[in-house]
């Protein structure tokens, strides 16, 4: 059987949980941090195990691994490296909050091997960071951004997120211009989305916030039209890219690669397999310690689970699918064509500028 070639580690802890995130995460735990380490580490030897661990991607998630401190990251660099062969390592990337990263984290990642990070800086604009109940400012972020650079990080991503309530049209136009100018490798823009047993969806379903599908469509059109002048081509939906600089570890879970996922809450997709850990980080490190799987759920991956993934992701990246992967779904095809949301190029399907409005809705047409 093949090596595991994608790795993603969630790091469950944050400064300060936000009020539109439904990741699984926990505030602060220092306390818990190095039982955590252990448990991850110990995780990933009974995978090796099983089936061999060579990356070629991987991607420290979470939560906020910045979060840790900087003697606990360094504990878990070194107890990754002594346990993973880096020797086909093309990329790694560390999620990071501006609040907390320090001149040393970043030195410390940097000679760990890391050589990708993604910031999340979420706005450039105070208002807006607290509506996002942010920890971090706008000068906290920008000064974050010159020492990542200053360590030599040449590959970084900027997060940003627009549709925040209270946001206008003119403030989010604000937000890409001064990420522009400040040119990072990466851009990924999202548009809020309110997510069930957040305090964000307790307020719209009261009616303190409210959704603007036609404001919506505004700000995605711009973020298009400013970021593909600023010279970043849009890979994905919600990802844009300088040559050379796209995600290798997103398409690779986008293309339905397999990946193995360490941590609580963690998803893999194994040997047909989905499986999910449990979303509990004290129970996750009792049940390791016990030498039990943290394994929380499992579901099977038939064929026509993983064509219908294939197609929904791939619809939503530039390259788009093979034509035949959509012949179980002959008329939506013919149909989505003749309204101008799909477009053939090179024997492949992809949207079109106006079916990536509508994207969601278009991938939702092959998941029947």
């Amino acid at each position: 059987m093949p090596p595991i070639e994608h790795l993603y580690i969630h790091i469950p802890f944050c400064p300060k949980l936000c009020p539109y995130c439904c990741f699984y995460v926990e505030e602060g735990a220092k306390n818990k941090n190095r039982a955590f380490l252990d448990a991850l580490l110990l995780e990933l030897e009974k995978q090796n195990q099983i089936r061999e661990v060579i990356p070629r991607t991987i991607y420290m998630g979470g939560g906020t691994p910045t979060s840790l401190l900087a003697d606990q990251l360094a504990y878990l660099m070194e107890g990754l490296k002594t346990r993973l062969p880096l020797h086909q390592l093309e990329e790694w990337t560390v999620e990071a909050n501006p609040a907390t990263v320090r001149p040393e984290k970043a030195r410390l990642l940097k000679e760990a091997g890391v050589n990708r990070i993604s910031l999340g800086v979420q706005s450039w604009n105070d208002t807006t960071l607290k509506t996002l109940g942010r920890v971090h400012s706008s000068l906290q972020a920008r000064k974050t951004v010159e020492t990542l650079l200053g360590a030599g990080f040449a590959s970084l991503n900027i997060d940003l997120m627009f549709s925040v309530p209270g946001q206008t049209l003119e403030e989010w136009e604000a937000d890409l211009q001064t990420t522009l100018e400040i040119a990072p490798s990466h851009i990924s823009a999202y548009c809020l989305t309110y997510e069930e047993d957040t305090d964000f969806f307790l307020k719209l379903s009261k009616g303190h916030f409210k959704q603007d599908e036609a404001r919506d469509a505004r700000l995605f059109e711009l973020t298009m039209e400013q970021l593909e002048a600023g010279g970043y081509a849009q890979y994905e939906i919600s990802n844009h890219a300088r040559p050379g600089h796209e995600s290798r570890h997103n398409i690779a879970c986008w293309e339905g690669r397999e990946y193995l996922g360490l941590g609580p809450s963690a998803f893999s997709t194994l040997n047909g397999e989905r499986t999910q850990n449990v979303c509990d980080t004290a129970e996750y490190v009792r049940r390791l310690n016990a030498g039990m799987p943290p394994v929380h759920s499992r579901e099977s991956l038939d064929a026509s689970t993983l064509l219908k993934e294939k197609v929904a992701f791939g619809l939503r990246m530039a390259t788009g699918v093979e034509e035949e992967h959509l012949d179980n779904w002959h008329a939506e095809k013919i149909h989505l064509l003749e309204i101008g949301l799909l477009e053939r190029h090179d024997s492949r399907l992809r949207l079109t500028r106006r079916g990536k409005m509508l994207a969601d809705a278009v991938g939702e047409s092959f998941m029947g």
